[in-house]
């Protein structure tokens, strides 16, 4: 990978910088906007409270909205509506037939689903910052509470979660990287400093002994390296070409392999788990001790570290990783469709249907190792937490989305120098061509 990347192939890749540039211009803005706090807030209760919380549940909200939880900024909310509307759509149209088709019509299609999702994200924040909002109250951190203070607080929380959101599409489309990807990373990034200056200062008073710090950091660089591994594990399936003929010539037949990767979903199963799980967890925390009956039942069953909580999440990894994968990333009827289309087969296998039944026997057998994987990145270190009481939150989570967003990141990088060579090369050739073709021209004048 780093022998195709060259600070000399960077400089001159004037599309590739503008995109950098653009990515990193509304990455700053969106971290400025978590430190602009929501109106109504008793910026003193707030502080005093996080200070308590931040060691337990409340160190995961904050870690995955950058800090803005823990501020009351407008992005509060974080992205996480926007991906509990596109799990709910891309559910839905999986099992409604005409959203199906919907899905099939190509450009179109696809833009009436993104509205659809927007529409939904619209929706739950609106509830989310509702529940928010009243949490707040209760808990006593609004410094003028009131009907007022509820609508000014949806209000800014949904216009910021919608704001978010067009960034993300804006990064994506205009930028580099998946833009919600890097959103949720650079939140992670932006805290991990001071939860690690915490995490030494509790092992300088004594807090914590230098054996569990020691295997802390082992721990991270041993995932690290795991994940790393794990997203570059691939599964080929060898593909056959048969000779052909076009015009009067005969071209041989070839072959080549179609990559699998172990986890085909990338970081998209953690993600949507978690966005499902952070919600009655964010109105309890604020809560405090105005939670309901229902929700403190929920809680005591699905806090954090508890198994019923382990097992949903699992659960949920799992489900969204098969999911993901035959609905989005890896759509066996399609791939075998354009094997067909492109006269290559699978030896031994018929093109057409029995390639795509082949494809999902292979992919599915894939998927018990990838999701496992998951689970176990995001699982294990959940578990170590809640045994060593790690006085900041660690989770498999934030590591599998840093590595996972970095590596997607810089692949797209190079893909764009890539291009940019290519492109370089064919300008050179026709050039030179060009060149040829005039020297002809002035030696047959001079006959």
């Amino acid at each position: 990978m780093a022998a195709n990347t060259s600070w000399s192939a960077f400089g001159k890749a004037t599309d590739l910088r503008k995109r950098i540039f653009f990515t990193l211009g509304l990455l700053i803005i969106y971290r400025l906007g978590t430190w602009v706090p929501v109106p109504g807030i008793d910026g003193a209760e707030l502080r005093e409270f996080m200070e308590g919380a931040a060691a337990s549940i409340g160190g995961m909200l904050s870690m995955f909205t950058g800090g803005a939880l823990g501020r009351m900024g407008i992005f509060a909310l974080g992205i996480m509506p926007y991906i509990s509307a596109s799990i709910i759509v891309q559910l839905m149209t999986a099992m409604v037939p005409a959203l199906e088709q919907l899905k099939k019509e190509g450009e179109q299609g696809r833009k009436k689903i993104n509205q659809y999702t927007r529409y939904g994200t619209v929706a739950l924040a609106t509830l989310q910052s509702y529940g928010l909002a009243v949490s707040l109250q209760s808990g006593g951190l609004a410094s003028d509470p009131g009907m007022f203070f509820i609508a000014s607080c949806m209000i800014t929380l949904v216009g910021g979660t919608m704001f978010l959101m067009w960034i993300g599409e804006q990064i994506t489309a205009r930028g580099i990287g998946n833009g919600i990807s890097l959103i949720i990373f650079v939140g992670i990034i932006a805290e991990l400093p001071a939860a690690l200056a915490q995490f030494f200062a509790s092992g300088r008073s004594g807090a914590m002994s230098p054996a569990v710090i020691v295997g802390v950091m082992l721990m991270v660089v041993v995932t690290i390296a795991f994940v790393v591994f794990m997203e570059r594990a691939l599964r080929k399936i060898h593909i056959q070409y048969p000779r052909r003929q076009v015009g009067m010539k005969v071209y041989d037949g070839g072959s080549s392999h179609l990559p699998v990767k172990v986890n085909p979903a990338g970081v998209i199963p953690a993600i949507f788990a978690s966005s499902l799980l952070l919600l009655p967890v964010t109105i309890s925390t604020f809560s405090g001790n105005q939670t309901s009956p229902v929700m403190s039942t929920i809680l005591a069953y699905f806090g954090p570290g508890q198994p019923l909580y382990l097992i949903f999440f699992a659960l949920m990894i799992v489900f969204f990783a098969y999911f993901y994968t035959y609905n989005v990333a890896f759509k066996t009827d399609d791939v075998a469709d354009n094997l067909k289309n492109q006269n290559g087969f699978v030896p031994g296998i018929r093109p057409g249907k029995k390639t795509a039944e082949y494809l999902e026997y292979v992919v599915t057998r894939i998927l018990v190792l990838g999701s496992a994987y998951l689970a176990a990145v995001c699982l294990l270190p959940e578990i170590l937490r809640s045994q060593l009481a790690i006085p900041f939150y660690f989770g498999g989570t934030s590591v599998l989305i840093v590595v996972s967003v970095t590596m997607d990141t810089i692949q797209q990088v190079q893909s764009h120098l890539l291009a940019h060579q290519y492109e370089g090369l064919i300008e050179k050739s026709q050039l030179s061509g060009k060149g040829k073709r005039r020297s002809r021209r002035k030696g047959t004048q001079r006959r």
